[in-house]
């Protein structure tokens, strides 16, 4: 079955996995499959994870509780390693991708693949060398980063493109009414005599019907109420 068809289990290690990095972790599984659980395993009664909850709200990513019962032993190991068991017998999965610079998961990553399942392995450069090899694949959080970075400055050198554009287009925009060609057509000939203005054209321009010069252009308007609807509420109160 190809990468990009695989139903995936997200398993997160909580203690061993950036929060920062999430958003382009998420992206980057999208790659290969779609996950269909994601959960993160940590002792969400500790402040130092307090700091999750945004990031778990905005990827969808269920937290699993898991006390840390002994100082300086990482707990959530073992219920990561307990739940993929019982995902990988529900055959409900192609996959998992285990979230994590832990060696812990070397044996549950060779596990899950005698099982058939294809692995893919996320963790920091410092992640030991027997779990990365356990995986069918790993992925560096650091090279997510850097593909992060990437895309962020192409985002912002097209928006600059863009809006030079817009600007160049208002500067052009200035001079097209009334262009250099269309003064000279509208000069009396040597045997012409300018024709007189009627009383009537003289009246309409000086009643004030044409816009004004430095009238604010029809699109802007436009723009401008467009944007106070948006922000409207039921009342219609901006």
């Amino acid at each position: 079955m190809p990468l990009e068809n695989l139903r995936l289990a997200v398993l997160i290690d909580a203690d061993n996995a950036p929060r920062k990095n999430i958003k382009g972790i998420m992206e980057e599984i999208a790659i290969y499959g779609t996950p269909t659980i994601k959960r993160i395993y940590g002792d969400w009664t500790s402040p130092n994870l307090a700091s999750w909850k945004k990031t778990l709200l905005q990827h969808a990513i269920n937290p699993v509780q898991q006390y840390g019962y002994t100082v300086g032993k990482n707990s959530t190991d073992s219920a990561m390693i307990i739940d993929a068991m019982d995902v990988l017998y529900s055959g409900n999965v192609d996959g998992f991708v285990i979230v994590s610079s832990d060696s812990d998961f070397t044996r549950l990553a060779t596990r899950l693949r005698e099982a058939g399942m294809t692995v893919i392995g996320i963790g920091e450069k410092k992640t030991p060398a027997p779990f990365i090899v356990a995986c069918d694949k790993f992925i560096y959080i650091e090279i997510i980063n850097a593909k992060s970075k990437e895309k962020a400055e192409k985002a912002a050198v097209e928006a600059e493109r863009i809006a030079a554009e817009q600007r160049q287009g208002k500067d052009e925009g200035k001079g097209a009414d009334l262009k250099p060609s269309d003064k000279e057509d509208d000069k009396p000939s040597e045997h012409q005599t300018a024709p007189k203005k009627s009383k009537e054209h003289i009246t309409a321009r000086n009643s004030g019907k044409q816009p004004p010069e430095n009238a604010v252009p029809e699109h802007i308007v436009e723009l401008i109420a467009d944007s106070i609807a948006d922000i409207a509420d039921e009342d219609g109160y901006a």
